[in-house]
């Protein structure tokens, strides 16, 4: 906990200096703008292990056929054929679990995200500015009945959409014969949605860029 509270006072610093510099375009977003700004830098960091996790579905997805031909062979005998297929992946240095590198070298930004915009602790006074009038320090509960409820409403429509397209895509692309873990991943895309309800809209707000800049990303690297 001591290395995460470490950084809580260099993020509001670095926000703060960031809202400050957007503040002649923004105005009162402008703190927004900086949590947007300092998401597609953090993604634009871990660019390379998104290639890297693409390199891998890629392979994964060259082995379709010789999993297939593995499935035949061992028909009846789960154990043989689970055991071949770990040596093929192990032979051919494709990981069902890949994907997954970017998402978790992201989850101890989010908490520290998640951490300065809950409490305050180390924002600043980034907790008072707002969102087209939505303070960034609350919740879309709050926000029921007023007009800063289209706020969240655009924010979760955005995330629905981005999980959904994520889900198909995923969803299409799961090889035959992979680990219940690989099939069951793709839904994790709407645990975004889950998430996104639940913390304070600065969270939400970086989730949302998060998941458009992954969806984006994976897009463009799927094509070549």
């Amino acid at each position: 906990m001591s290395l995460f509270s470490s950084l809580f006072s260099p993020l509001g610093t670095l926000l703060t200096t960031m809202a400050n510099g957007l503040d002649p375009l923004f105005g009162a977003s402008a703190a927004a703008a900086a949590i947007v700004l300092f998401t597609l830098c953090v993604r634009a960091a871990l660019h390379p292990l998104a290639r890297a996790a693409v390199r891998g579905e890629k392979a994964r997805a060259a082995l379709a056929p010789k999993i297939a031909e593995l499935g035949r062979k061992h028909k009846g005998d789960p154990e043989r054929m689970r055991r071949a297929m770990v040596e093929l992946r192990a032979k051919e240095g494709a990981s069902p679990l890949a994907g997954c590198l970017p998402t978790l070298v992201q989850l101890p930004v989010f908490f520290v995200m998640y951490h300065a915009f809950s409490t305050g602790g180390g924002a600043g006074d980034l907790l008072d500015h707002t969102l087209a009038g939505a303070p960034l320090g609350g919740r879309w509960d709050g926000a029921l009945g007023g007009g800063t409820g289209l706020v969240y409403l655009g924010l979760f429509a955005l995330i629905a959409a981005v999980a959904t397209w994520t889900y198909l895509r995923a969803r299409k692309a799961t090889v035959p014969g992979a680990p219940g873990v690989a099939r069951v991943l793709p839904l994790l895309s709407f645990g975004t949605l889950v998430t996104a309800a639940v913390v304070p809209l600065a969270a939400a707000l970086y989730l949302a860029t998060s998941t458009t800049w992954t969806a984006v990303e994976r897009a463009l690297l799927h094509r070549g």
